[in-house]
């Protein structure tokens, strides 16, 4: 009997433990779902998938290229892999001209805009992925890295640019040209895609785009509204015109787009500690990130501690014309980044956020895709480049786009 009594107490003890260990496990669980957003896509537009720039700076080809590949989608529901390597060189060579042009007041950089992209495709064509060697595979690597070129195309450029030269030989470009062969690879005559022959020209036409459908917005007081003028970042070195609109009419235009079925390529600053290298960029109102300065995750993401991202989701900066302009003539908003936004979701307290693809390839929850909030949109967003139907009918009459 005393074997018995012994038994069942440890047996109800074992029942109680257990019960309490589910108990505290299930507070576990609902401390955790207060600390997490959870998401509820309200539109999401195809788009192709998330490449990988590595270690270039050509994030403007990558989010331009794949914002034309979702407008082939849309267009022609028909997927394509367009080649950043033709444009990125295109568009070198053309910056190296008119940094020699002006004797390096143009600044030679790996950077670029989306009317890079855009005067690309209108004056030089297009061709495939194909059609010219993969990244890398010319010096032995498996994926863009121009951290060699850059030295070397710099060096080579500058040492023209602003040399004491009286009279440019005609030979300077065909060196630059070597230079750019032998690490990204010829730009071709001619190719074949799907069995049929193309040059780069004939090429983009069969895409059937017109890159006079295309237009870029932004919003900034130091021009007036409704008129276009040239975004005064180093970048646009092709002076590249964007329409002006307010602030309100801007944040519109974004939603309307997404909701109606269009993507749009999305340049903006990503140097807020906010802009978190997981999956939600937030504009809190008050930082509660870790001090983590000095490191290479620093100079873009920010910290990526997750501790109070419910409470700043909820707390974030209401975001005005002025403060917008402030951020921008102080330097505190740069020409950083450019990305794709192609949808929209809602949180668990029916807060709305974009949906973006990134060009750092497969590095976080959404493998590579983020949620960006409307707040953050609003103040750190550059510029967009945008099929002009894509515009409320009112805002592009105000525009003359219609």
């Amino acid at each position: 009997m005393i074997f018995n009594k012994q038994f069942a107490i440890a047996l109800c003890l074992l029942f109680i433990g257990s019960n309490a260990f589910a108990q505290e496990k299930k507070d576990e669980k609902k401390e955790a779902k207060k600390d997490t957003l959870t998401f509820t896509v309200i539109k999401e537009n195809p788009i192709t998938s998330v490449k990988n720039q590595n270690r270039s700076g050509t994030c403007w080809a990558f989010s331009s290229l794949g914002f034309f590949e979702a407008e082939l989608l849309r267009t022609q529901k028909k997927e394509y892999d367009l080649c950043e390597s033709f444009l990125v060189e295109k568009t070198y060579m053309d910056r190296a001209v008119a940094a020699v042009r002006t004797h390096g007041d143009i600044s030679f950089s790996q950077g670029g805009s989306f009317y890079d992209a855009v005067y690309c495709l209108k004056n030089y064509g297009m061709c495939p992925e194909g059609a010219m060697p993969k990244p890398g595979s010319l010096y032995g690597d498996s994926l863009y890295n121009h951290t060699e070129l850059s030295k070397v195309s710099t060096a080579y450029v500058e040492a023209i640019a602003k040399s004491d030269l009286k009279k440019l030989s005609p030979v300077w470009q065909k060196g630059l040209q070597g230079i750019y062969n032998a690490y990204i690879g010829e730009i071709p005559e001619k190719f074949t895609y799907e069995g049929k022959e193309y040059t780069p020209q004939t090429f983009a036409e069969s895409l059937g785009l017109k890159m006079d459908d295309y237009v870029s917005l932004t919003s900034f007081t130091h021009h007036p509204f409704y008129t276009q003028f040239a975004i005064e970042v180093q970048d646009n070195w092709r002076w590249g015109l964007n329409y002006n609109i307010p602030l309100d009419e801007f944040m519109e235009v974004m939603d309307y787009a997404v909701r109606n079925g269009y993507t749009f390529a999305w340049g903006a600053d990503v140097s807020e500690p906010s802009f978190r290298k997981h999956e939600v960029v937030l504009m809190p109102k008050e930082s509660t990130t870790k001090d983590n300065s000095g490191s290479d995750q620093a100079k873009w993401q920010g910290d990526t501690d997750k501790d109070n991202i419910v409470k700043n989701s909820q707390n974030e900066k209401e975001i005005t014309q002025e403060m917008r302009q402030e951020a921008y003539d102080n330097w505190e908003t740069t020409d950083d980044h450019g990305m794709l936004i192609y949808g929209l979701v809602k949180d668990q307290n029916g807060k709305e956020y974009f949906m973006m693809k990134n060009s750092w390839g497969d590095y976080n929850k959404y493998h590579g895709k983020c949620y960006i909030s409307k707040a953050y949109m609003a103040y750190k967003t550059m510029n967009i480049l945008i099929h002009k139907d894509a515009l409320p009918k009112a805002i592009a009459k105000k525009l003359k786009l219609k």
